[in-house]
């Protein structure tokens, strides 16, 4: 009967545990850094042979030189712009999601270094500016992407608590129809402001408002104001006082759906700003190198 390793553990533990290291590896570590290591080899690679090699009469993207970085920084341009589609395919290994959206943050960040190189510092008002300042923009957006997915998920989590949006949706309805019985010995003016929180629209307020986390217009806000005003100037009804307990857990729940859109929408935002920049950096690239073979 064979024996079990002296170790006590199962031929392959180690390789499972890096396997389960490496799953729980954030995109920006990747193979410790493999893609980061990738992109300063690229820049100071660039950088070299900007400081080493005599252009005359001085570096320009119309030198053969500037041609060399302007061919490296469109293909990566156009290879970068692909993680759109290859999101949609989960695989693991050396292309998995991960490594591929790993390659795309670091080589994206080295284009700032490859183009700024390739135009040698000389910018105007031409289709070819164009392209940088919108690559520039690219850029930009996907580091707000970047911090975005490095700090909103735990805050997210924090703050839903395990519950679903269903669940805290379900729990605002179940504050409102309490309210809706609390409120039936109350006078006409009051009624009023409960039935105008319980109609107000918890997905409303807009854009803004929910990217600000400010909303300026919450009609349970209102309700608690006058209730606690009608509370302090001594009304002696005690159904003000049950109403207006209900309506500041209420508004607690509502903070707390809102703030779960407000992070959500952080999180998603900048997408509709990088998606359409990336589509215009691709036009105005090809408008860039149409316009550079037809002077040449």
């Amino acid at each position: 009967m064979a024996s079990a390793p002296a170790s006590g553990r199962a031929p392959g533990g180690a390789q499972a545990k890096r396997q389960i290291s490496a799953d729980h590896e954030g995109f920006l570590r990747h193979r410790r850094f493999r893609w980061l290591k990738v992109a300063l080899v690229l820049c100071l690679a660039c950088i070299a042979g900007y400081m080493l090699i005599d252009v005359k009469p001085r570096p320009n993207g119309g030198s053969w030189y500037g041609y060399t970085l302007g061919t490296v920084g469109a293909l990566l341009i156009v290879w970068l712009s692909v993680l759109g589609i290859r999101k949609r395919a989960m695989t693991r290994g050396a292309w998995s999601l991960k490594a591929w959206t790993s390659a795309h943050v670091y080589l994206g960040l080295s284009l700032i270094v490859v183009a700024t190189l390739h135009t040698g510092f000389q910018l105007g008002w031409n289709v070819h500016t164009l392209a940088y300042v919108l690559m520039m923009l690219v850029i930009a957006s996907g580091i707000w992407g970047v911090a975005a997915y490095a700090s909103l998920p735990s805050a997210l989590s924090a703050n839903r608590e395990e519950l679903t949006q269903e669940q805290m949706i379900e729990g605002i309805r179940a504050i409102d129809r309490q309210l809706h019985d609390a409120a039936q010995p109350l006078g006409r003016e009051h009624s009023d402001l409960v039935l105008a929180a319980l109609g107000e629209d918890l997905f409303g307020g807009g854009l803004i408002a929910r990217l600000s986390g400010t909303w300026k217009r919450c009609a349970t806000a209102r309700a608690i104001e006058r209730f606690a005003f009608a509370d302090a100037q001594g009304m002696g009804d005690p159904a003000i006082g049950r109403v207006e307990k209900l309506l500041i857990r209420r508004k607690a729940q509502l903070d707390r759906l809102r703030r779960q859109m407000r992070l959500r929408a952080l999180l998603e935002v900048w997408l509709y700003v990088h998606v359409p920049l990336t589509v215009a950096l691709i036009a105005a690239l090809t408008a860039h190198i149409v316009s550079v073979f037809y002077y040449w």
